[in-house]
């Protein structure tokens, strides 16, 4: 273990080495100039410093001081070397957390006692701290695999919603992908933008709960029939709801809010505005802007530059201006995801919904 042993008298170090070559687990760092250590100090990390307090230039208390504000250093030991009549000196070195102090003249018995044991509680020290390392790494890889877990679940219920209607799992992506753009360009901070892309597919998961004959019918619905189909959102939410996962709640937010317009025209509850969840603004932008560019079994997809005229056009209408921005800003980034998650040609045709 690295002992660095500071004193300008050459002799002195010599003394110390000689003792410390004693102990089978010490290697001593001899330096005269204590701002030499301590620039040594602030690249690496000794084990144990074995400090004089009479130097000159940066004595023994003010190199502690600096010693201790370096990183990594507070839980170093550290030994100050001083005369027996030096009392206040050794007050004042426990003040800056020095662990102990060898007394000139220096006993070789009591050094190499004292030494040793504070290397001896080192060495447990940084196992100790090499097995919470491991312990910690062990956790947030069970922690990344429960959360892989639940972001699989949701995806395949996400899926399972959308197989009954027309859109597929590059629909989900798309979509996915889009409102994590449209986060990022907000501001919203990176664990933020995450948790809205994971949470986003979850936003039509309440279709589970509307019967085939109105959500397969071919044809335009009923009066009825429609107001059975905007029923989806709350059920969604119904399903989501009260879960202490962060993910899940995201999940009910999307669902209740993403047919909300931002003129208050939209549904469940026609909120208008900001009284929109942010979440659900994002999404509503990103959901409506792959389905009009994705061509489907019912209708051809629209090319970039119609999707992005009908997002102009319903800018403080239908969505909310700044998440349309948000998109039209990032329209590079747009097409790298269409082509990354690029959605087959559909050969089924039926009537939409």
């Amino acid at each position: 273990m690295k002992v660095l042993v500071v004193d300008d008298n050459q002799m002195n170090l010599d003394l110390f080495c000689h003792m410390l070559s004693m102990l089978d687990v010490a290697k001593p760092l001899p330096m005269q100039d204590a701002a030499e250590a301590l620039a040594w100090c602030a690249h690496r990390t000794p084990d144990l410093v074995v400090i004089d307090y009479m130097m000159p230039g940066i004595d023994g208390l003010e190199f502690l001081r600096r010693f201790r504000d370096l990183p990594n250093m507070r839980e170093v030991p550290v030994v100050m070397v001083t005369a027996d009549t030096e009392v206040g000196v050794r007050h004042q070195a426990l003040r800056l957390s020095a662990n102990d102090f060898l007394t000139k003249p220096v006993n070789s018995i009591e050094f190499n006692v004292r030494i040793g044991n504070l290397l001896a509680l080192r060495q447990a020290q940084l196992q100790l701290a090499t097995r919470a390392e491991g312990l910690a790494q062990a956790v947030r890889r069970a922690t990344a695999a429960i959360v892989a877990r639940e972001q699989e679940a949701i995806h395949r219920l996400s899926r399972a919603a959308e197989f009954r209607d027309n859109d597929t799992g590059s629909h989900l992506l798309r979509m996915a992908a889009y409102a994590r753009l449209i986060a990022q360009r907000l501001g919203l901070d990176a664990a933020e933008c995450d948790l809205i892309c994971e949470a986003a597919p979850m936003h039509d998961i309440g279709k589970v709960g509307i019967p085939d004959a109105v959500l397969l019918k071919p044809g335009p619905l009923t009066a009825e029939e429609r107001a059975i189909m905007q029923r989806h959102p709350q059920i969604g939410a119904e399903i989501l709801a009260d879960s202490e996962s962060a993910l899940l709640q995201a999940g009910a937010t999307i669902a209740i809010s993403h047919h909300e317009r931002y003129d208050g025209a939209g549904y469940p509850h026609g909120l208008a505005g900001q009284a929109i969840p942010l979440y659900g603004r994002i999404v509503a932008v990103a959901d409506v802007f792959d389905a009009l560019t994705t061509a489907r079994p019912y209708k051809p997809g629209w090319d970039l530059a119609r999707a992005v005229d009908y997002l102009h056009t319903q800018r403080g209408g239908h969505f909310d201006p700044a998440c349309v921005d948000a998109l039209l800003a990032e329209l590079d980034a747009v097409l790298v995801i269409q082509r990354r998650f690029h959605e087959p040609t559909p050969t089924v045709m039926r009537s939409a919904a």
